[in-house]
């Protein structure tokens, strides 16, 4: 049935001149099934918005955002990802299914029924959408603990809330305001969904005709599957994480050599190169994503990318003591002084000053020295990722945003006017523009009364730009997204325009961007997740009121934890916190703001230490799209036609703190199943593929919680040592030994 699905999808190159909101949502169906996932015809008298959906949902979401915003915390982090909540939502509804009596209840305007018949995958699907709005809330938590924990300005509930819904609802009306260009066009898969239909489907039983497909392969079902993999990788996780986590860090050659810097730096994962990437851990291959979702081309790109810049360029560069990072260790998430020591922001900025860089204290104290990796990746490759991905989607895609932008009338018109399709279809009708624009209007409310009452020195002029800068990059980032399953860093020029407009001032440079950046990532997880509803026959207007409510109980969950977990885990966001609650993501963008929000571009780059040369990566960006283009175009059946130079540039945007271990074996393992597997196997591979990585996800990250309440947070861990948990902590790698000692007079460079 797929093979005849896919040759029906493919002889239509361009939408009927007839389409509809229904007719579009039927040829995206059919590109699902094409892609080797059944799902079932749409029935559009299903129950959707029922109260077992509402309490399914507001409840996940509430447990997930509060879960995710404690994980974000933590090296290496633990995300309860949807499909856990896909999981335990089958069981629960089953159960109010069939325990619930069906009686009516009339509120008066309200009128609904206690049980209105089976569980479904609509119903099933919304409550995903909620739960899975506590992705979103972690990035915004990121920042709020970046600026309360490292810069000690503890603004408090209401700002918390409010800029965490403002930034919420910007994110959404990027999704709605791009739809047309990024949501319904079929050739745009968004392959993140694959996972989560794959689940769905699994779960229901639904589209049994695709596993004739299948016969060939194990007579296993899928259900059974996931079954079978989660509990043995519930299991094995109590390994890595708690009993053995050697296994985790499994850096052999740097037990046997401790003392070698060198064969330390080579094949460390916590500050090495990971030039051996192995590890036993599915938490550290999925730290970048899981690599089962992510095409084969795009991980060949990512792969590609961490062998040049990181293990020849960076390696190079670090030997040669350029920019003097001989003195600092290989890879690390902090700065740091001219003593080799990590940089104390707190002698240049303080609550004291207002938070304004204080250049005298500066000169007295010490330039910011970067690791080799982040200096190239944090900012040489994300100067080359701006200027080639607006130069690559003008070569690449400017056909698909030209298409997006004819459509935009037809789209007006329907908004409108009613025509025979909308007549026949009411419940399908697309959500008004007018909706997003009431919403973009909250959000800038929003957003511009949090930085002025309460004076986090981001001026209402401030968040205009932002989000006029979210506005320009949202539709090349969504198109890499869409087709990669991959996201593309744009942050540092969020930063540098905001030391440039507020200069000295930290928490200006953090909000921008948050607002600029952190976004339009939010705005890629609302596309995507109205991509999914557009696959499973769900109103578009019915997915706007789900998203809106999940906004609502997702910030309260998150900013709840948050202050919680701040205030009761000992020693959170410093290294000596309980079960590695560091803020590693943090501390990341911690350091990033200290340069650009603190220091500021002209002081960063006009000292002698040599950064300004970072700024040609900005002409490299622009220049490598245009050979790589025409190559494409005389030899369209060579491999040239697999070179992705945004993801080459921009696909180690988790690195650091995600390490040359985290990308190697994400890759190994992606490349095993997307491609080996794939060909050798592909009965086998197209029907557990999907399946496995849920049940991989979801597996760990229950694992996860348990572990840390019941083992770490109860105390239960303080006498449990031995060799398995000690031996790579004693070892210059975890240490984060530098190459070259420092000078006898106890400072090095300028």
């Amino acid at each position: 049935m797929a093979a005849d699905t896919k040759h029906a999808v493919d002889k239509e190159d361009v939408y009927p001149v007839e389409n509809s909101d229904r007719a579009e949502v039927d040829s995206q169906t059919d590109v699902l099934r094409a892609a080797g996932i059944g799902i079932h015809e749409d029935d559009p008298t299903e129950p959707i918005l029922t109260l077992r959906m509402w309490i399914l949902g507001i409840g996940f979401c509430i447990v997930a955002s509060g879960l995710n915003t404690l994980y974000t915390l933590r090296k290496p982090s633990i995300t309860i990802s949807s499909s856990v909540t896909l999981l335990l939502a089958y069981p629960l509804g089953k159960l109010w299914e069939k325990t619930i009596p069906s009686w009516n209840v009339n509120l008066g305007v309200w009128k609904f029924n206690l049980n209105p018949g089976p569980f479904n995958q609509k119903e099933h699907v919304l409550v995903y959408i909620m739960s899975n709005l506590s992705i979103y809330v972690r990035l915004g938590a990121d920042v709020l603990t970046e600026q309360q924990m490292f810069y000690g300005y503890a603004a408090g509930w209401g700002f918390q809330i409010l800029i965490t819904l403002g930034t919420f609802l910007v994110g959404f009306c990027l999704a709605g305001f791009f739809r047309s260009v990024v949501v319904t066009p079929r050739e745009l898969l968004w392959p993140g969904v694959l996972s989560t239909t794959s689940l769905t489907t699994t779960l229901h039983n639904i589209g049994q005709g695709d596993l004739q497909a299948v016969k060939d392969t194990w007579k296993m079902s899928r259900y059974a599957f996931f079954s079978l993999a989660f509990c043995i990788s519930f299991c094995w996780y109590w390994l890595p994480d708690f009993i053995f986590p050697a296994l985790s860090y499994f850096t052999f050659p740097c037990w046997i050599n401790p003392k070698s810097t060198v064969v330390n730096q080579l094949f460390g994962m916590e500050s090495g190169m990971g030039l051996l990437p192995i590890t036993f851990d599915c938490n550290q291959i999925s730290y970048v994503g899981s690599p089962l979702l992510i095409p084969s081309w795009a991980i060949l790109n990512v792969f590609a990318a961490l062998v040049f810049w990181i293990w020849i360029v960076a390696v190079a560069c670090y030997y040669r003591n350029v920019w003097y990072t001989g003195y600092l260790p290989f890879q690390s998430s902090s700065v740091y002084d001219n003593t080799g020591a990590v940089y104390k922001a707190s002698k240049v900025v303080s609550k004291a000053t207002g938070y304004k860089f204080d250049l005298a204290k500066y000169k007295a104290y010490s330039p910011v020295y970067m690791p080799v990796t982040y200096a190239l990746n944090m900012f040489g490759l994300s100067f080359a990722t701006l200027s080639s991905l607006l130069v690559w989607v003008l070569l690449e895609n400017r056909t698909d945003i030209t298409a997006g932008a004819r459509r935009i009338p037809q789209v007006m018109r329907k908004y409108f006017s009613k025509s025979k399709d909308t007549e026949e279809n009411p419940g399908y009708r697309d959500v008004p523009v007018s909706w997003y624009l009431v919403a973009a209007v909250v959000a800038l409310f929003l957003c511009i009364f949090s930085v002025e009452y309460w004076h986090a020195e981001l001026r209402w002029y401030g968040v205009l730009l932002a989000c006029a800068v979210a506005l320009v990059f949202y539709g090349p980032l969504a198109i890499v997204y869409a087709t990669s399953n991959l996201k593309i860093n744009i942050d540092i020029f969020c930063r540098i325009v905001a030391g440039f407009v507020f200069e000295g001032k930290v928490l200006a440079n953090i909000w921008f961007f948050d607002i600029g950046y952190i976004t339009t990532i939010k705005g890629l997880y609302f596309a995507e997740d109205m991509k999914l509803c557009n696959y499973c026959n769900i109103p578009p207007r019915k997915v706007f009121i789900v998203q809106c409510v999940g906004m609502i109980f997702g910030t309260l969950s998150s900013v709840c934890v948050l202050n919680w977990s701040l205030g009761n885990i000992r020693g959170v966001c410093t290294t000596e916190a309980v079960n590695n609650f560091t803020c590693p993501f943090s501390r990341t963008k911690f350091n990033t703001s200290l340069i650009w929000g603190a220091i500021g571009p002209r002081n960063y780059f006009s000292n002698d230490i040599g950064y300004s040369s970072l700024l040609y990566f900005f002409i490299i960006g622009a220049i490598l799209p245009i050979p790589v283009y025409i190559l494409k175009r005389r030899y369209p059946n060579s491999l040239w036609r697999c070179v992705h130079i945004p993801l080459f540039l921009g696909g180690l945007n988790y690195l650091p703190p995600a390490t040359g271990t985290s990308y190697g074996s994400w890759a190994l393992v992606g490349l095993t199943f997307g491609y080996l597997l794939r060909r050798r196997v592909h009965q086998w591979w197209y029907k557990y593929n999907f399946v496995l990585s849920s049940a991989l996800d979801s597996s760990v990250s229950i694992a996860g919680v348990v572990i840390f309440f019941a083992i770490y947070f109860s105390g239960a861990s303080k006498h449990f040592s031995w060799w398995g948990t000690e031996v790579y902590k004693k070892t210059c790698d975890y240490e984060g030994c530098a190459y070259f000692s420092v000078p006898e007079g106890g400072k090095f460079g300028i």
